[in-house]
């Protein structure tokens, strides 16, 4: 059993400790931390914790606690700063949300902490852990579409959010293969000062080490397969193969041609995001971590590494957008421009399209 100190009680937040409350046979939440003091309280209360786990000061916490495991959801510019939190207080492992950071230079830095100091860090793109793409994964690991030859994904929300998702599902179901250069192309500004900036839409080619090719787009003028009050699970990961294809969405469905279906499409709605989410993905995801924690051969899915080159390729995109050139990868941080601040200068203002979700 594996000890958990926990910080950020929002919705993503609930969802992890919810997970780490629930798995009382591979985790033991030892210390809970957020800065509104009533949510903390109204959340203990409803899981009945003890106010001793309770803190107010993340440091603190983890000084006090020692956990095993520091699990925190906060939102992306404030990350780096935990790792070296993690780093300083001895954890073995570490639970954070995507997308890892708002620049190169942090994703990169916490990455290589966590290889210097051996801490097993995960990312939650627990998508992966979803009946559809579990169906798309086999199918693919099976040979049922042959030879993979193109990936594709695209998503209704922007870059920093389901984009950070499904470069991550493209290079999973690729079993990894790192791609060996990117162009792109990014227009509108109205998402850069989000929480989570990146441009309006972002649109990117690669090809990948073992010469599998990849496409994908993610925001206003990506393809659309819900209705608009849909935005956030609006979205599709397709592998095409030389004996067929496969598709799969967050909210349940998947399709196929395979060498089996005889020529048939076969598939299924499934269960949606909203019954899968916390129920399905959330404990798979927490309970593979578990697996990892204690085999080191059982390398998680989501690993650090893995979400560090999905980072790697998104910036890659905005790089090759903005100086109108191929961008060859691995990407050198120190190297790399604050690529954010240079489309924040240059990027116009996108005229909003008709239907189109509104800016945050």
């Amino acid at each position: 059993m594996h000890t958990v100190a926990h910080l950020g009680l929002g919705n993503r937040g609930r969802a992890h400790a919810d997970v780490f409350v629930r798995m009382s046979d591979r985790f033991r939440l030892v210390g809970l931390c957020d800065l509104d003091r009533a949510k903390l309280r109204a959340y203990a209360a409803e899981k009945g914790l003890a106010s001793e786990m309770l803190y107010a000061d993340v440091d603190t916490m983890l000084a006090k606690t020692r956990p095993d495991v520091f699990s925190f959801t906060t939102q992306p510019a404030v990350r780096l700063p935990l790792v070296e939190l993690a780093v300083k207080h001895g954890v073995k492992g570490l639970a954070l949300e995507k997308p890892m950071a708002t620049s190169i230079q942090e994703a990169w830095a916490m990455t290589k902490l966590c290889r210097e100091n051996g801490i097993k860090a995960v990312v939650s793109t627990q998508h992966k852990y979803l009946t559809s793409l579990q169906q798309l994964k086999a199918l693919c690991d099976a040979g049922e579409i042959g030879q993979i030859l193109q990936i594709t994904t695209s998503s209704q929300a922007w870059m920093a959010h389901l984009g950070s998702h499904y470069v991550d599902y493209m290079l999973w179901a690729n079993n990894g293969a790192r791609a060996k250069w990117v162009v792109g192309h990014v227009h509108g500004r109205a998402y850069l000062q989000d929480s989570h900036p990146a441009p309006e839409y972002a649109l990117g080619h690669a090809e990948f080490e073992n010469g599998v090719r990849g496409f994908f787009q993610w925001g206003k003028l990506a393809p659309s397969y819900m209705p608009p009050t849909s935005l956030w699970i609006d979205n599709r990961l397709t592998v095409y193969g030389t004996h067929g294809h496969v598709w799969a969405d967050t909210n349940g469905r998947w399709g196929a041609f395979t060498k089996s279906s005889n020529g048939a499409c076969i598939g299924e709605e499934g269960e949606p995001w909203s019954r899968q989410a916390d129920q399905r993905a959330q404990p798979l995801y927490a309970r593979d971590f578990a697996d990892w924690l204690d085999d080191d051969a059982k390398i998680h899915p989501c690993n650090i590494d893995l979400a560090y080159h999905g980072h790697e390729i998104l910036e890659a995109v905005c790089i090759s957008a903005m100086h109108q050139k191929r961008v060859d990868l691995p990407l050198d941080p120190d190297a790399c421009e604050d690529i954010l601040s240079v489309m924040r200068e240059h990027l116009p203002d996108c005229p909003q399209r008709p239907g189109a979700a509104p800016a945050v």
